[in-house]
């Protein structure tokens, strides 16, 4: 049964990846109830993410059908496959290395070549349901001013400079910081010619803004963060009307703010839509290779237009 799930998969989704130049992409995403695991293709690796919950499923454990079915699909060794259980992030252990075995190699994707880990940290450094967001800024940033916050390893940064615009990201994490400057090299972006600010995103929105607005502003918090280096603890949900309202005074009257999050019940504030025009893109901002529906929320916020 797996087997043939991942196989009709892959006959769908391999040509659609080659076409599009796209090296990586999600391949199995707990289509089938009794296998509870998400497979994601990045080359000519496969990283596995076992969702199952010990105290469901310890008597039907199927991941060793999984892992068999792979193997025979795609003819790779054992150490071209990693598996991951992914657990909440939170606290210190969002930025801290699980291992440190340093094996970086990049992906193409559309227009970019992007780095990735898919050892040494909880994700592996390129967050696949963005694809159509990174696509999205990719066509509407030439000439503009893009802030990226939250901006994690700077994929988002990447296609809004190879689109035209000069970026600004956000993130207190130095190694992601550092790692997003990479991935600008790595497409022959000087990244001299773009901003890079090692700060918490909270304390970053509560400066007085200086200098020229942006035209595009993506916003991408985690669900929760009660991280040593934040001054506070964050929940999105909580948080959300301070963060739009700040990000807000630093967008022009003609500019978009993106603002995605992945908390699965979350809920847009009523006030925020009395203050502002706001769509919910979210469907047309999930990746075709993605089953879940719910890996994210996305909303594209503007200024109401002053009456005449």
């Amino acid at each position: 049964m797996i087997k043939n799930r991942i196989e009709k998969n892959l006959k769908k989704l391999k040509p659609w990846a080659e076409r599009n130049k796209i090296e990586a992409y999600r391949l199995y995403d707990r289509d089938i109830p009794e296998f509870p695991f998400i497979v994601d293709v990045y080359k000519d690796q496969l990283v596995i993410y076992d969702k199952s919950e010990e105290h469901v499923d310890q008597k039907k454990n199927h991941f060793p059908l999984l892992l068999e079915a792979l193997k025979e699909i795609f003819s790779l060794p054992e150490n071209n496959i990693v598996i991951k259980r992914r657990e909440r992030q939170e606290g210190p252990q969002q930025y801290t290395k699980l291992a440190d075995q340093n094996q970086f190699f990049t992906v193409q994707e559309t227009q970019a070549r992007l780095r990735v880990n898919l050892h040494d940290y909880l994700d592996t450094g390129l967050f696949l349901d963005h694809r159509p967001m990174r696509q999205k800024i990719y066509k509407q940033s030439q000439g503009k001013r893009m802030l990226n916050l939250f901006c994690y390893t700077g994929s988002v940064s990447v296609f809004a400079a190879l689109g035209g615009a000069q970026t600004t990201s956000v993130d207190m994490s130095k190694n992601y910081l550092e790692w997003a400057e990479e991935n600008f090299k790595i497409n022959s972006l000087d990244p001299q010619s773009h901003y890079f600010i090692n700060e918490d995103v909270l304390q970053y929105l509560k400066h007085p803004h200086q200098g020229p607005l942006f035209d595009l502003i993506f916003l991408d918090p985690p669900t929760f963060s009660n991280s040593k280096k934040m001054e506070e603890h964050f929940e999105v949900e909580k948080d959300q009307s301070f963060l739009v309202d700040q990000c807000m005074k630093r967008l022009n009257s003609d500019g978009v703010l993106y603002f995605s999050n992945n908390k699965r019940k979350f809920k847009l504030e009523e006030s925020l839509k009395l203050k502002y025009f706001i769509k919910d893109i979210t469907k047309e901002t999930l990746p075709m290779d993605f089953h879940d529906q719910k890996i994210h929320h996305c909303f594209e916020i503007r200024h109401l237009r002053k009456k005449d």
